[in-house]
Order: C-alpha cells, then structure tokens, then sequence
C-alpha cells in the first residue's frame, strides 16, 4: 500500500476494504462451524455399526477356551494380541492390549515409570530429582498436558518434514541425565502430518543418553491412517533398538479409536519383553483384566490385519475429499499472502497452518467471532504458548463436507484479515516514525 501525505501529516493505513469485507460478508452468515478436535465423523463412526452387535448372545468364548465374560488375562485376549501384532511391529506375546484409550496407557506408563522407575531405573523418576521430556514441537497437547500436570521440565526440539531434529536431539539427550523421555509420533505425527525418517528412527535407536533409563514413548497413533493410496511404511523401532543394544528404549502405542469406535476402542502397547513384564507388574494391583468381550468384538470384527487396512480403506475415502477441499481453499485464497503456508500431509488427522508470527491467536479470535472454533492457538507448544504465536492446527474430520469448506473459507477470511492488520500497522508505525 502506498501512503499519501496532505498537509505534512501522514495518512493512517488502512486495511484493504475487500479483505475486511470479506470477513465481514462471512461473518454475517452467522455459521456456526467446528474444526477443534480430530474426531472421527459420524460417517465414520457407522463403518463399525456391527461392532454394536458383536459378539452377540452367547459368543463369549476366545478361541483358547477362555469365557470373555470373566475376570483374568491381565495383558489381553490372546487373538488380540495376534490382531495387532502385525500393526505394533512386535510378536504377540510382546504386545498388551487395553481398554480405551492409548493416551490412558500413555499416562499410566508414564506415572509408573515415576512411582515405581522403569526396569533400568537406578530409582523411580520422582525420586532423581527434576527430570525433563524433549517434545517435538509443533507438536500433541495431551502430551504436553500430561507432563504439565506432574511438573516435568518440557524442552521443545524442533520438528521437521523427516521428523524432530535429530543433531539437537541427540546433544541435549547426551548431556543431560535428567532428560527421561521424548514424546515422538512417528507417522502423520499430531498436527503436521510429518513422517519420520528411517535414518532418524535408526539414530533415535542408536543414540547415547546420559540417562540409562531414557524412553521414547512412541506413540503410533496413525500407523494405518492413510490419506492416499500410498501406505507409507516407517522403520521397526522395536527393532532397530534391540539392534544396537537398547531393547528397552522404546513404549510403543497405538489404538483403535479411529479405527472402529472412537469411545469404545482399544489401547495397545507394544515393547522388549522386559517392557512388557515390567508393565503387567505394574499393572497387577490396578486391574484384574480388560474388558475382554470388546477383544472379542474386535476379532470378530475386523478378522485380521487386512481387515484393518480394508476398514481404513473406507475411513480414507470419507475423509480424504474433506482434507483435499481445505487444501484447495487454501491454494485459492491464501497463495500468495506473505508468510503464510500449510502442510500437505499424506495421513493423519490434521492439517498444520502457519500464519507471519504474532498473528495466530488474532486469527482464531477473528474466526470465533465469524462462527468458526479453532483449536486454541498455541495448543501446538509446550503450556499453550508458541513463542512466535504462528502454528494453527486444522482438524477437517468431524464436519460434513460442505461445513468443511465453508470453514476452511471462513478460515483465509480470518487469515487474510489478520494479515492486513499486521502491515497496516506496522506501515503506521514507519509512518509515524517519519
């Protein structure tokens, strides 16, 4: 924008009308549209109708003779474990499975590991002084809530298209034996969708820490969550960490919330052996056993991992054209805009959009105010505060697909204005300094 003078005084500048009134034009349709959380659609949620049926009226038997109905089989039906084996990258009898949900066993693993220490813990964490978690960042709220909520020391490390950076990873984690653990989604991590490299995973595995009992709790969350014909697959951690010579390094968990049914899923773990004894210790005085007919269910439904990746087959085609409309809304009315970008992830639940710093919460603000909730910004980083207030994470799964570009719509309006407001004012500043 140019600026005119009269008389010696300079004239403010203003916000090009087009923009605001495109927000405002969107803002007086009084939408009211939800793109906070990434929740599986209703559309979704019917591809596992039958499980409401299943196992029926009197099938409650598993198949080595165990009556489902019954406490006992603390780490999980047998068949269960041989379901997922396959997804968790472990033999059966090094994967558990739960109840819903995995951030439950992501809590409860990490409590344990405080109280009681891990099976290479000198001590329990809590009693080592303070200990800190490195995370990823832009990176999952609930973890950084469940680190929060026990005063462990957050240290964001950078996330990058192959995955966190790896150089600065293994500096800190080296030199500094209160670092425990490291939060990783390792596939269409939460919210960038990046996928982590085999060359990173195998140093993840390979690296030196200063503290003997350091873990990665790897939460596999979308391991089979496609978002194109191509299934990407990504390094064995379990693997690569028996390989040089850190069996234990690695929590694996996943589960089946978006798989089936997103409130009556199954959390999984997967681990060394060693792992795996240490948590059904720790689990022996918490639970009798899971519920073991939702195992049972779950078999019977899904049959075997081809009926995995066939069910998430159709979960694709319901919420791939929904991501694909975002991104062309996007491409429509926000190439261009100086500093503005989003990612183009191939799984996953989410979409991460990057606004010029110091803009992100005024964008949410703006769309609460058109109709449109977002996830708060800052939910990416560490106690909800991104240091450049830039990263704002977009869930397009749960609306309908008209709702879904209507808000992905509202959402540049929200953009474009925010941005406008940023150079006027910072035109007005260089203004007033003349």
């Amino acid at each position: 924008m140019t600026e005119a003078r009269h008389s010696g005084t300079p004239v403010i500048p203003q916000v090009p009308r087009e923009i605001q009134e495109g927000y405002d034009n969107f803002r007086n349709k009084g939408l009211k549209l939800n793109l906070t959380r990434g929740k599986p659609s209703p559309a979704q949620l019917d591809l596992s109708a039958e499980l409401l049926s299943l196992p029926g009226a009197g099938d409650y038997t598993a198949a080595d003779g165990t009556d489902c109905r019954n406490y006992g089989l603390l780490a999980g039906l047998p068949e269960a474990r041989r379901l997922y084996s396959g997804i968790m990258g472990a033999p059966a009898e090094q994967v558990v499975v739960s109840n819903n949900s995995s951030l439950s066993l992501m809590h409860d693993v990490l409590t344990f590991s405080l109280l009681k220490g891990t099976c290479d813990s000198p001590a329990p964490w809590s009693k080592q002084g303070e200990i800190a978690f490195l995370c990823p960042v832009p990176g999952y709220d609930r973890h950084f809530r469940i680190l929060q909520d026990y005063g462990i020391r957050m240290i964001p490390v950078e996330m990058k298209e192959d995955g966190p950076d790896i150089d600065q990873v293994e500096r800190l984690a080296a030199q500094d034996d209160s670092i425990k653990g490291m939060w990783c989604m390792p596939k269409y991590s939460n919210p960038t969708g990046a996928v982590y490299s085999d060359a990173v995973i195998e140093r993840l595995a390979a690296m030196k820490t200063a503290a003997p009992d350091f873990r990665l709790f790897w939460d596999n969350a979308y391991v089979v969550h496609h978002l194109t014909d191509e299934r990407i697959e990504i390094a064995n951690i379990l693997d690569l960490g028996e390989r040089h010579g850190h069996p234990n390094r690695a929590f694996v968990f996943a589960s089946t919330s978006k798989i089936t049914l997103a409130g009556a899923g199954l959390g999984i773990f997967a681990a060394s052996k060693d792992n795996v004894k240490w948590l059904l210790a720790r689990l022996t005085p918490r639970t009798i056993g899971p519920d073991k007919l939702n195992h049972l269910r779950h078999v019977r439904f899904l049959k075997n991992q081809e009926g995995i990746l066939h069910l998430m087959d159709r979960h694709r085609a319901i919420i791939a054209p929904k991501f694909q409309k975002v991104l062309d809304v996007f491409d429509e009315k926000l190439g261009g805009v100086p500093g503005v970008s989003w990612t183009r992830p191939k799984g996953g639940y989410f979409i991460s959009l990057y606004v010029p710093s110091g803009c992100a919460q005024r964008v949410v603000a703006l769309a609460k105010e058109a109709g449109v909730e977002l996830t708060p910004a800052g939910a990416t980083h560490p106690h909800g505060k991104d240091p450049e207030d830039r990263t704002i994470r977009i869930a397009p799964t749960f609306p309908d697909l008209q709702e879904v570009g209507q808000a992905a719509e509202g959402v540049a309006a929200c953009v474009r204005l925010a941005v406008a407001e940023k150079q006027a004012a910072q035109s007005s500043s260089s203004a007033a300094a003349q």
